[in-house]
C-alpha cells in the first residue's frame, strides 16, 4: 500500500472518534494485505483532543482532524482522498481478502456507480450468523447498504451528489436512496465484511434488531435524523 501516487486506485478512510486502544491494530491487519491496487488510508478524527491520531505508530497513513460527527469526518476524508475511488470504513469493521481487488472490478466489469459488501457479524453464534445474514438479504433486495458494509463510491460521483449529508444518523441511507433516486446502479459484493457484535451483545441481539427496525420506521415516516440520534445514542447530539 501507499499514501500517495497518481488518482487510479481506492482512498480506504476511516472515521474514528475517542479508538487509540484499537487504531494500531485495525491500522496493521490493512496494512499487511497484499495487493497490487494503489490504497491510501486516510484516518478521520472528530476528537478535539486528537488522541487516535496522535497514538498512530505508521508514516504510511494520512491522519487528518475534523468536527465530530460521521458524515462530517467522511466528506473530510473525501475531500482530502487522492484516489479515484472511495472506500468507507468503520473502525470496528474488517474488509474480506480482495476487497481492492473486488471493489475495482464492480467499476470496470459494470455500470455501478457505488456499492458495498455483504454483512457479517464477528460472534460465530447462530443468532448472530442469522443476523447477518437477514441483514445481507434485506439490504441486497432493497439496494440500500449501510455503512457498516464498507461503502465504496466513484470520487467524481460523490462529488457531483454533493457528498454524504452532514446529520448525526442515517447518512449512509440517505445517500444511498438519492443515487436510487436517479436510478443508477449500486452493486452488492457477495462476500462480506465482518463488524463487531459487541454493540449487539451489549444491548441484547433482540433489543438491537428491534431498536433498528424502530429506527427505520421512525425514518421512513419523516422522523429528523437529530431525533433519530437522540433516541439511538441515548442523548442530545447538538449538546
Amino acid at each position: 500500500m501507499e499514501s500517495a501516487g497518481h488518482s487510479q486506485g481506492i482512498s480506504l478512510i476511516i472515521p474514528v472518534y475517542n479508538e487509540e486502544r484499537y487504531i494500531n491494530s485495525t491500522l496493521a491487519l490493512l496494512l499487511s494485505r497484499q495487493t497490487e491496487v494503489q490504497v491510501e488510508i486516510i484516518i478521520v478524527d472528530g476528537s478535539k483532543r486528537e488522541n487516535t491520531i496522535a497514538v498512530i505508530n505508521s508514516s504510511q497513513v494520512i491522519k487528518i482532524s475534523s468536527p465530530k460527527g460521521r458524515a462530517v469526518q467522511m466528506n473530510a476524508g473525501a475531500s482530502r482522498a487522492g484516489k479515484d475511488i472511495l472506500l468507507f470504513l468503520h473502525g470496528d469493521t474488517m474488509l474480506p481478502e480482495n476487497a481492492f481487488e473486488d471493489i475495482i472490478n464492480v467499476f470496470n466489469s459494470t455500470g455501478s456507480v457505488a456499492g458495498a459488501f455483504n454483512l457479517s457479524l464477528d460472534n460465530s453464534s447462530l443468532l448472530f450468523r442469522l443476523i447477518g445474514r437477514w441483514a445481507s438479504l434485506k439490504h441486497r433486495l432493497t439496494r440500500i447498504p449501510y455503512g457498516d458494509q464498507a461503502i465504496f463510491i466513484k470520487k467524481d460521483y460523490f462529488k457531483k451528489m454533493g457528498g454524504y449529508a452532514e446529520i448525526p444518523l442515517m447518512e449512509d441511507v440517505e445517500l444511498m436512496k438519492r443515487i436510487k433516486n436517479k436510478k443508477d446502479t449500486i452493486t452488492i459484493l457477495k462476500t462480506s465484511v465482518k463488524t463487531s457484535s459487541r454493540k449487539w451483545e451489549d444491548e441484547g441481539p433482540l433489543r438491537r434488531i428491534f431498536k433498528n427496525w424502530m429506527l427505520q420506521a421512525m425514518y421512513l415516516y419523516g422522523v429528523s435524523p437529530e431525533q433519530l440520534a437522540q433516541y439511538y445514542y441515548g442523548e442530545d447530539v447538538n449538546e
